[in-house]
C-alpha cells in the first residue's frame, strides 16, 4: 500500500524520538521513501548519522542552509511529499502548528505546505492534559491534521498516563489507512463512550471505572475510514477525538437525549458504560452525616439506550453494536445480552481486576454475532478499534 509513497518524516525533541528509527525501517519495508527532518532538540536523542543510514536519504536540519535554500529547499521538501508525518510530535511543535509559527525548518515546512499532515504526539501526561495542549490539538484537527495516539503507559519521567507515543506499527497502520480506500465515506456512525455520572448530591455521584479509551480509539478509527462520526461521551479519562462531532454528557438521561438527537445513523456503536441506576431524588444540597443514621438512597432504573435503539421499528441503524463488560462467563453473558437487547453484535471483554483491561491500554475481546463467538487475541485498544472499524465497514458496504 505504501509502495513509492513519499513520506517527509519530522522528528522532534523527546525521548520517543528513538522510536523514529524503527518507524523509518517499518515504512521503508512497505515500499515508502522516507525523507527525514531533525529539529535541534531531536538531535539530543538520535543522531543525524543513524537517521540517514536507516532512511537512505540525506537528513535535513537547517532552515538557512545555503546549498538547500538556493533552490528554496524548504518549499520543495514540503510539497514534494505525499504525506508529512511528525513523530514524535512534542507539545512545542503542536503549539507552533496551531499558532502558525515558522521559526525553524520543521515548523516552516509545516506552514509552507498543502500536503496532508499526520502527527503522533508524545509528551508528559500533565503536558498532554493541559488545556493549552488540548486547545492546540483541537485547532490543528480543524485545520485537517490527523492525530495518531497517544497511548497510555509508563513515561520516561516515571509518571503513567496518556502521552506515550504510539508504537511504530500503530503509526504505520495509520499511514496505510490514510493512503487506503475510505469505505465509510458518506456514512454516519454514532458512537457512545465513557462512563456516566449519576448525581447523589452536588458533590457525589455513582459511576464506574470506564476510561473511555476504547470508545475514543474506535471513533478515531471510524473517522480514518471516512465515516462522519457523532461521538457522545461521558466524563472520560481520555481526550475525545477532535476529528469527530463531539457531544459531551454527564448522566445516562443526557446520553439518551444526545443519542436520540444524533439519529438517524447508518450504524450505532454503544461502547459507553452507562449506569444502570440513578438516585431517584438527588439532593440539591450536600448530604451531611447525622446521628440519626445513614441516608437512605432510593434508586430508579435508567432507560436502556442500547435496547431502545436496537428495537426501533422505524429508522433503526443498519448495524447496532453493543459492548458487554463482564467478570465471569463472558461469552455466555454476552450472547444472552445480544439476544435480550436485540442488537446485531456484542463486543465482550473480561474486566476482572487482574486483567488490567478497564482503565488500561490493552483489550481482549470476543465479538458475538449471529454466526457465534469470535475471540480476538489481546492487543492494544487502538488495534482493537482498527479491527472493529474495518468489520463495521465490511458490514455496511
Amino acid at each position: 500500500m505504501l509502495q513509492d509513497k513519499r513520506i517527509l518524516l519530522i522528528l522532534t525533541g523527546g525521548i520517543a524520538a528513538y522510536k523514529g528509527l524503527d518507524l523509518i525501517r517499518r515504512l521503508r519495508e512497505r515500499g515508502a521513501a522516507v525523507t527525514p527532518v531533525l529539529t535541534r532538540a531531536a538531535e539530543q536523542f538520535v543522531t543525524p548519522l543513524s537517521v540517514s543510514a536507516l532512511a537512505g536519504e540525506k537528513v535535513y536540519r537547517d532552515l538557512f542552509d545555503l546549498t538547500d535554500e538556493a533552490e528554496m529547499g524548504h518549499i520543495q521538501l514540503s510539497r514534494s511529499a505525499d504525506l508529512i508525518l511528525v513523530a514524535p510530535a512534542t507539545a512545542d511543535i503542536i503549539a507552533k502548528m496551531a499558532q502558525g509559527r515558522a521559526d525553524d525548518l520543521a515548523s516552516t515546512l509545516l506552514l509552507a505546505t498543502d500536503t496532508p499532515v499526520m502527527i503522533a504526539p508524545a509528551m508528559n501526561v500533565r503536558m498532554w492534559d493541559h488545556p493549552a495542549t488540548q486547545r492546540n490539538l483541537a485547532q490543528i484537527a480543524k485545520d485537517g491534521v490527523s492525530v495518531v495516539g497517544p497511548n497510555d503507559g509508563d513515561m520516561a519521567c516515571g509518571e503513567y498516563g496518556p502521552g506515550r507515543m504510539s508504537e511504530p506499527l500503530e503509526i504505520v497502520a495509520a499511514v496505510e489507512t490514510h493512503f487506503g480506500p475510505k469505505p465509510l465515506a458518506g456514512k454516519h456512525v454514532l458512537v457512545t463512550s465513557g462512563p456516566t455520572h449519576e448525581p447523589i448530591d452536588p458533590v457525589r455521584y455513582i459511576a464506574n471505572r470506564s476510561s473511555g479509551a476504547q470508545g475514543a480509539a474506535l471513533a478515531s478509527a471510524l473517522v480514518s475510514l471516512g465515516a462522519d462520526v457523532t461521538f457522545v461521551t461521558g466524563p472520560a479519562d481520555v481526550a475525545a477525538p477532535a476529528e469527530a462531532r463531539v457531544v459531551p454528557v454527564q448522566t445516562a438521561q443526557e446520553m439518551k437525549a444526545a443519542v436520540d438527537a444524533a439519529l438517524p445513523a447508518d450504524a450505532a456503536v454503544f461502547a459507553a458504560a452507562v449506569a444502570d441506576w440513578r438516585v431517584a431524588r438527588a439532593s440539591g444540597r450536600k448530604l451531611k452525616k447525622s446521628k440519626d443514621g445513614l441516608p437512605v438512597l432510593e434508586f430508579a432504573e435508567n432507560q436502556d439506550i442500547l435496547a431502545g435503539v436496537s428495537q426501533m421499528t422505524k429508522g433503526r441503524p443498519g448495524l447496532v453494536v453493543g459492548f458487554a463488560a463482564e467478570t465471569d462467563d463472558v461469552e455466555a453473558h454476552a450472547t444472552a445480552k445480544r439476544a435480550r437487547k436485540g442488537c446485531d453484535w456484542i463486543v465482550a471483554n473480561d474486566v476482572s481486576p487482574e486483567t488490567g483491561i478497564m482503565g488500561g491500554s490493552e483489550n481482549a475481546v470476543i465479538l458475538i454475532t449471529e454466526k457465534g463467538a469470535d475471540p480476538w487475541p489481546r492487543m492494544s485498544k487502538a488495534e482493537v478499534a482498527k479491527r472493529l472499524a474495518q468489520r463495521i465497514a465490511d458490514a455496511l458496504t
